[in-house]
């Protein structure tokens, strides 16, 4: 199975690669959970309360072009039920449009009828992302606030 979403966001490919892989930005708009990582091929990826106790998900990056194009895999541990699906995949690809920036993002490899909780955060997420680099506030949805 496969979700894709696609999203324009007014900033520079530069800004949105480092929206993405900083992970104090990225807390900024991922429910408050920090994602590090070297974002370099091979290297591993954590998702942690901001605290840092208890881990949400891994990873690892499978591709990385700068600011073009970031592939990863990622297993959802927030909870038993999304833990038990296992791998899935994202590819994140950054294409600049004038002076905005169309971001596509596909997380596939997920089975039939996966837990909607490994991908329904998305739209969420990425608006989050969008509102941070145009506007420099926060989202202050509920689900966008989760782990602050």
């Amino acid at each position: 199975m496969e979700q894709r979403y696609e999203f324009y966001i007014r900033a520079t490919p530069d800004q949105l690669w480092e929206a993405i892989v900083d992970p104090d930005v990225r807390a900024r708009y991922q429910f408050g959970a920090r994602t590090t990582s070297t974002w370099t091929p091979g290297a591993p990826i954590e998702q942690r309360t901001p605290d840092g106790a208890a881990l949400l998900g891994t990873g690892r990056v499978v591709e990385a072009d700068p600011p073009h194009r970031l592939v990863h895999t990622m297993v959802a541990l927030w909870n038993d039920d999304v833990a038990a699906e296992g791998s899935s995949r994202v590819t994140w690809t950054i294409e600049p449009v004038g002076d905005s920036c169309r971001l596509d993002l596909v997380h596939d490899e997920l089975r039939d009828g996966a837990n909607e909780q490994l991908y329904g955060g998305w739209p969420m997420i990425l608006s989050g992302l969008k509102t941070w680099l145009e506007t420099g506030t926060v989202l202050t949805t509920p689900g966008s606030l989760m782990y602050s």
